[in-house]
């Protein structure tokens, strides 16, 4: 039994001898979250956990760093960029919220970057051509290990563009693999802000298909978009990666390669949730985020007497608090039957105790107004069911909602009472929503369908400036979940 054993173990040596491991990072969806939140996350904890790892290593993400935070919102993306170059970030793709500013805005946060944003289906409307700036892809050797980095940008940007154009992602891969595959690299990686399995934004994703269409060219694909979490996704031999989202984790893969001829034997990716407590903070990236707070959004605005979760406790309930108190506070500024709130808008739950402006912020980092109109049953009953399933998009005050699951995971048996009363088809009901949606924007496409003078702008105040209020008015408790019940 010893002979065996030590046979098998010099026979398993050169294995081990002959394969090389060379560490990339990943981060997606960062939005500008900087700083740690209920001791988890920040580019502090992300960069003590880089400094324990090997010397030479690569640090890709995935987009949406440009907005989400007042220090992102009041730079124009450009203290987001400030801090990914801080990180020596060596890439990164464009995400759709990098457009929240307005296309004009890009052009500066392409500017400021000292990485390279990497977009093979991202160009110029009118040339064609890319933006300065902007490569479909770049090499990179780390550890003696040559990686092709490819980018492919979200093609729906949060504010309409006609300076930019997005180009079919798939054409765009296969030309800048045409290209890439002459270099010899010994690892393809593509980075896309979007994701394998996306029901918060409606659209059916095609980044899945990237293993069966281009297995055995592509190794890697890290994804975004949706703020899930995929870890050792295998799809036709390629690596899939989803690294969450605000920065409250990241990725490790551990790629091996051959070590004499360099080519790509395996992958495999490792979850690192950044809890302060077991990553520490690196003393420079955190003195440098601390430099590009703004100041003044520190003071506390009011106190919360609960947590405002953004998923009910209750398991059929779909609904959840912080959404419902959103729609009440703007149901009773715009005086209307039903008032209803895109659970998309906040972003993170509100903590019990003071709640700060940065605090609201994070929560709702938008600048939408209220936008009311008239509606018949009909219309309301198709948009409910429109945002039931696979999630619920909507959260609604003066509504309540019943309906059931088929098979097939669809809404059915659907029910639908306004302040009491069950919705008839023909009866006209008073509804607001907050502008982005009212115009069309993401989840909202079926108000398309109403006629802009058939849409009211409710005064002048934003959401965030309506929930401010409401902190103001005493300790703010959240409401009891039940509106919407899967039964």
């Amino acid at each position: 039994m010893k002979k065996l054993s030590l046979l098998l173990a010099v026979l398993l040596v050169p294995l081990f001898i002959g394969a090389k491991e060379t560490v990339v990072y990943h981060t997606s969806d960062t939005h500008g979250f900087f700083y740690p939140r209920n001791g988890q996350g920040g580019f502090a904890a992300l960069a003590a956990v880089i400094k324990k790892g090997p010397k030479e290593y690569l640090l890709l993400d995935s987009g949406d760093f440009a907005n989400g935070t007042v220090e992102t919102k009041n730079s124009q993306g450009i203290k987001g960029v400030k801090m990914l170059n801080a990180m020596h970030y060596d890439a990164s793709t464009v995400g759709n919220h990098e457009f929240d500013f307005s296309e004009n805005a890009v052009a500066p946060m392409i500017a400021a970057s000292e990485f390279p944003w990497l977009a093979a289906n991202f160009f110029y409307a009118d040339t064609l051509k890319r933006p300065e700036g902007v490569l479909p892809y770049k090499i990179f050797t780390r550890n003696g290990v040559k990686f092709a980095v490819i980018g492919l940008a979200n093609r729906f940007p949060t504010q309409k563009t006609t300076k930019y154009t997005f180009t079919k992602p798939f054409d765009a891969l296969e030309q800048a693999l045409k290209e890439v595959e002459p270099q010899h690299p010994d690892v393809v990686i593509v980075i896309v802000h979007d994701s394998i399995e996306d029901d918060k934004h409606g659209t059916v994703s095609y980044v899945g298909e990237i293993g069966p269409k281009f297995g055995g060219r592509v190794h890697i694909v890290f994804g975004g978009h949706a703020h899930k979490t995929f870890e050792n996704v295998y799809k036709n031999g390629v690596l899939f990666v989803e690294s969450g989202c605000y920065l409250a984790k990241t990725s490790k893969v551990t790629v091996t390669t051959d070590d004499k001829t360099g080519k790509f034997v395996s992958a495999k990716s490792e979850e690192i949730p950044l809890i302060i407590k077991k990553t520490g903070e690196d003393v420079l990236i955190k003195d440098y985020a601390d430099s590009l707070r703004e100041p003044g959004v520190d003071v506390v605005l009011g106190r919360a007497a609960e947590k405002f979760p953004k998923r009910s406790p209750i398991k059929n309930h779909r609904d959840n608090a912080l959404d419902n108190w959103v729609s009440d506070i703007m149901k009773e500024y715009a005086q209307v039957d039903v008032a209803i709130a895109n659970t998309g808008g906040t972003r993170v739950d509100m903590e019990k105790g003071p709640v700060t402006k940065r605090d609201l912020i994070d929560i709702h980092p938008f600048d939408n107004g209220i936008v009311k109109m008239t509606v018949n049953g009909l219309f309301l009953k198709r948009l409910v069911l429109s945002g039931l399933t696979p999630w619920s998009r909507f959260a609604y005050s003066g509504a309540t909602i019943t309906y059931k699951l088929n098979k097939k995971g669809e809404a059915k048996d659907l029910k639908v009472w306004v302040n009491g009363k069950p919705v008839k088809n023909k009866t006209l009901y008073t509804i607001a929503t907050n502008s982005f949606i009212a115009n069309g924007g993401s989840e909202g496409r079926l108000f398309k369908e109403i006629p802009a003078d058939k849409k009211e702008t409710v005064g002048t105040k934003t959401i965030r400036d309506l929930i401010a209020e409401a902190l103001g008015k005493g300790a703010a408790v959240p409401p009891a979940t039940g509106r919407i019940v899967e039964k």
